[in-house]
């Protein structure tokens, strides 16, 4: 080994780029590869006549987290990128005309909960207080924890118990609240990381006490600002970013990675190499001449995946004021709607959507006068339904369209500067998701922590994954989590231990 261990993170994700700050910052010379011809994965930026569509993530729940990434560099993060706080957090909204402001304002919130229904204002509080509790146990304890054994899985195993793992989201929301559009505003959150709230381990509550203890974030400039902000703190440390390098093979050697191989067929040795690719691309394509990729792609096909995402990108040439930063338009089905999207076997006809406008908080993203926007639905993944989305996608875009102008836009058609679709297709395609799943293995009981992929292979110990398909999981808290877990890892196998929390 050189006297400076090169380690390789395919792909530029949050979780990527993490832990790529993190090697570069604790000892390694780190090159990351990115496939597309911008940084970022998921959190890509379009640029449309001169409106900024961020791609993915939108919501920043933790800014500690990536506050330690600059200070382990011995830098500042407010040198790099500026984060706006966005109040309300959600404004959601409900088809018979209910809004709650979801706020970190506890007066506020409290008096929308007594106003709704005031037998709940106890049992919210009740809730907030089994929240922090296992936000404690489960984010601030077990969060950057890798799990490698399943020792290490029994010895939290009894305050797992405790917390009530095995309920789902919703049944422990509705142990504590009754109104049933209150117990929706407080169960939605496992949708923003790829859960079904009726299935998701109750231990996701703690995303409540998340967004409780450092509110909702928005980077100056769009997510994309904050991508780069990172980006410039990598090549800061001396990181080498390869844009255009899509990584078509990993090269081994018994039980070790040696290197790896592009698809234009560049090639090169490392000590260790991290994917912040999709897991079943990484075992099943990557590693696809190796037994431990058969093997492992071949367990990975029988696990349960997260649900798909439908997401339209438009600009308007008129401003919105009556909008919020982030908005959550219920359907007028919740619990069935939800089995439909995670279970198929069709497209459903009715859906919920998530309105992000962030040109409420940053105007400078959509020229003078106009607005930007992207609106989601989450939808079936390719393995449940299968929906001919190059003919249904510009008709589903119809319907959701219409919903829109109808109940909170109106006018858009009018208004509509530009439009641009990403289906499951693309996340099959563009991201290498597979089924076109927008947040990997779904983040069930029996797929966390030891259940899920691990953040060093077992048997190929220089290769380790980092991102939504590992521990913990996805959202931006979560993959920067994983890289904290994996760089931890990849620093002590590597002698490399300084500290880095």
């Amino acid at each position: 080994m050189n006297s400076t261990p090169r380690a390789a993170v395919i792909g530029s994700g949050f979780g990527g780029l993490a832990l790529a700050i993190r090697l570069q910052a604790g000892g390694y010379q780190t090159t990351l590869l990115e496939k597309r011809d911008k940084p970022g994965g998921r959190a890509y930026v379009y640029h449309d006549q001169g409106f900024v569509f961020d791609g993915g993530p939108t919501v920043i729940t933790d800014p500690s987290a990536l506050e330690q990434l600059f200070t382990l560099a011995g830098r500042s993060m407010r040198d790099y990128v500026e984060l706006l706080p966005v109040d309300p957090m959600y404004r959601l909204c409900w088809e018979d005309g209910t809004v709650f402001d979801y706020t970190n304002d506890q007066s506020r919130l409290e008096a929308q909960i007594a106003e709704k229904s005031p037998a709940d204002v106890d049992g919210y509080r009740r809730f907030l207080e089994y929240s922090k509790a296992v936000f404690d146990e489960g984010y601030l304890k077990l969060g950057h924890v890798p799990f490698l054994d399943f020792r290490s899985m029994i010895r939290v195993a009894p305050q797992l118990m405790r917390l009530q793992a095995y309920r789902s989201v919703y049944s422990m929301v509705s142990r504590y609240i009754r109104d049933e559009h209150l117990r929706q505003a407080f169960s939605f959150h496992p949708l923003l990381v790829g859960g079904n709230p009726f299935r998701t381990s109750s231990i996701y509550a703690l995303i409540h006490a998340l967004e409780r203890e450092w509110g909702v974030w928005f980077a100056k400039g769009g997510t994309g600002a904050l991508v780069n902000g990172l980006v410039r703190l990598f090549e800061d440390l001396g990181g080498e970013l390869m844009l255009g390098a899509e990584v078509d093979q990993l090269l081994t050697s018994g039980d070790r990675i040696t290197g790896l191989r592009t698809r234009d067929g560049w090639q090169a040795e490392f000590d260790a190499v991290a994917s912040n690719a999709d897991v079943m691309h990484t075992y099943g394509r990557l590693l696809r001449d190796n037994p431990r990729g058969v093997s492992q792609a071949r367990s990975l096909a029988r696990r349960s995946y997260s649900m798909s995402l439908f997401v339209i990108y438009f600009g308007l040439r008129r401003v919105h004021p009556e909008l919020q930063h982030h908005m959550v338009l219920f359907g007028p089905r919740y619990r069935e709607l939800i089995k439909d999207i995670f279970d198929g076997p069709d497209l459903p006809e009715d859906f919920s959507l998530y309105l992000h406008a962030p040109t409420v908080t940053d105007p400078g993203l959509a020229p003078e006068g106009c607005s930007a926007y992207y609106v989601l639905s989450p939808v079936p993944h390719l393995g449940k339904a299968d929906v001919d989305w190059e003919r249904e996608g510009p008709r589903y875009a119809d319907r959701i369209l219409d919903y829109l102008e109808r109940h909170h836009i109106p006018g858009l058609r009018e208004d509509l500067v530009t439009m641009r679709l990403l289906t499951p297709l693309d996340f099959r395609d563009e991201l290498n998701s597979h089924l076109g799943s927008a947040f990997s293995v779904e983040p069930v009981l029996t797929q966390s922590a030891w259940f899920r992929p691990h953040n060093r292979d077992s048997r190929l110990r220089n290769l380790y994954l980092v991102g939504a398909g590992t521990h913990p999981g996805a959202g931006i808290p979560g993959v920067v989590g994983s890289a904290r877990a994996t760089a931890g890892l990849m620093l002590a196998d590597a002698g490399l231990e300084r500290a880095q929390d």
